[in-house]
């Protein structure tokens, strides 16, 4: 994750698969961190995570869902964006009563 923090904080964008291991790597990590499946985290088209603990999903759409693209994504996981900032800004879509991710990020 660091590696493309570093090219993302020099206004650049990674390599592709330098973006793809860094998103799943810190998807992961949330994941390990945050146990539990009552968020989905999507960051299209790398992965997607489900986190947090309460009410488990099971089947069709999530009614807790985190998606972004994997720059923001990794902007927030990295410390380099708040999260109340990107959603004010439109650069997180939440949707469900557990979709902060706030209390989880940075990692």
């Amino acid at each position: 994750m660091a590696a493309a923090l570093a090219v993302l904080d020099e206004g650049r964008t990674p390599d592709r698969a330098l973006l793809r291991d860094a998103v799943r790597a810190s998807l992961a990590d949330l994941a390990r961190r945050a146990p539990g499946r009552s968020v989905e985290v999507r960051v299209p088209p790398f992965g997607a995570v489900q986190c947090v603990s309460g009410p488990r999903h099971t089947r069709g759409t999530p009614p807790n869902v985190v998606e972004t693209d994997p720059a923001t994504w990794l902007r927030l996981a990295g410390g380099r964006l708040r999260w109340v900032d990107a959603v004010t800004e439109g650069r997180v879509q939440v949707s469900g009563t557990r979709a902060d991710l706030s209390g989880h990020l940075p990692l």
